[in-house]
């Protein structure tokens, strides 16, 4: 068992790839020069990335279905073992990775993805969580925590993002699998925002408990496909943003049994034009108007709230990625108000899937890409 547990290190160890380019580029923003550094490239399709501590650098989801962690030098590793399957297919794939707020004791790391096994071929998100091995090398019992069911997908719409509150508690975003309607279903998980346990359980004081013919992990719902969440550090409530139709883009404050509204209001129309049939307008009775939306959408996904002392002038502001416009959106906010939007990035040309605060203030973004790339973001202040 020593012999092959030796060989398995070495060959671990012999797959490291060094793709780090020490190179860095300046792009303008209202606040100074920005200094845009690229830590690794290469990565396929990556969809999320999470901090380790110590400075171990970073876990990256790959959508095809691997994990890697990226070395504080920009060496990438082979793909974790340990890794469940996914369903590879459309937007599906290895999609959010968090760590527990516990990592440095309990070392577990949550993931969220695509799995099929749906009636007719269908998928749905899955989430699920393992320990990382002190090597870095792979998970360890990996375990489900969350079904999405019914699986409805044929390739759109898994939504995916995860986010811990103050509290502890666990927040899902579940897009509605491209069936409109069932976003205001409440005995389907499609086009919800759930919350539960780090360990899967459902908290007694969620809205929905005990109701019958209602699914009780449901916090929110009535949302379309949500890309981003994030915990707002000042307030502690739990930020999402998602993807409208053609148009409609919006941010919501997520609250307890909240309606959002998809299909019934919306500000966007079909791909083809139409109206979206369902909807009785921008607004609808009974439904929570968007905190904030774009008519025209630049379909955004990962997003990150501001807080460090790094760079001042970023305090308070929300950063948000843009896979249709290929830029990073900055909110600069007064109380929770959006006051003032800037484009940033655009010279990158790529989609940018998601952006995140690191422990050293700097802001990281992955561009969802055949060749993707992890950057460091820094604001050159005079």
């Amino acid at each position: 068992m020593f012999i092959r547990k030796t060989l398995l290190a070495v060959m671990c160890a012999t797959t490291l790839t060094t793709v780090y380019a020490a190179d860095s580029q300046q792009f303008p923003s209202e606040q100074g020069s920005l200094t845009v550094t690229s830590i690794v490239k290469g990565l396929d399709h990556p969809w999320a990335v999470a901090f380790l501590p110590d400075q171990q650098g970073f876990l990256v989801t790959e959508r095809p279905g691997h994990l890697r962690v990226v070395s504080p030098d920009g060496k990438l590793s082979a793909p974790l073992s340990g890794v469940p399957e996914v369903w590879a297919k459309g937007q599906g794939g290895l999609l959010d990775v968090v760590l527990s707020p516990d990592f440095k004791e309990d070392r577990t790391v949550y993931l969220s993805y695509a799995e099929g096994g749906g009636k007719g071929g269908t998928a749905g998100t899955v989430v699920g969580r393992g320990r990382l091995a002190a090597d870095l090398s792979g998970l360890i019992d990996f375990k489900v925590i969350l079904r999405q069911e019914p699986k409805l997908s044929t390739g759109n719409h898994f939504g995916s993002r995860l986010a811990f509150d103050q509290d502890g508690y666990l927040f899902v975003t579940l897009g509605e699998n491209n069936d409109r309607p069932t976003a205001q279903d409440l005995d389907k998980l499609q086009g919800k925002v759930v919350r539960i346990y780090p360990d899967g359980r459902v908290p007694d004081d969620n809205p929905f408990v005990g109701q019958p013919g209602v699914r009780p992990e449901i916090w929110s719902y009535g949302q379309r496909n949500p890309q981003g969440l994030a915990l707002n550090p000042w307030s502690g409530t739990i930020w999402e943003n998602e993807h409208g139709p053609r148009g409609g883009d919006e941010i919501n404050i997520v609250e307890r049994g909240k309606n959002y509204g998809w299909p019934l209001a919306t500000h966007g129309i079909n791909y083809s034009l139409t109206p979206i049939p369902e909807a009785k307008g921008k607004t609808a009775e009974g439904t929570v108007a968007p905190h904030h939306v774009w008519e025209k959408s630049p379909g955004i996904s990962g997003m990150a709230f501001y807080d460090s002392d790094r760079f001042k002038a970023w305090q308070h502001n929300v950063f948000i990625g843009a896979l249709a416009s290929q830029e990073l959106i900055r909110l600069q906010f007064e109380g929770d108000k959006v006051i003032h939007e800037e484009r940033l990035l655009g010279g990158l040309k790529a989609r940018i899937r998601d952006v995140r605060q690191g422990p050293d203030g700097f802001l990281y973004v992955l561009t969802d890409e055949d060749d993707g790339a992890l950057y460091r973001v820094g604001l050159n202040q005079d």
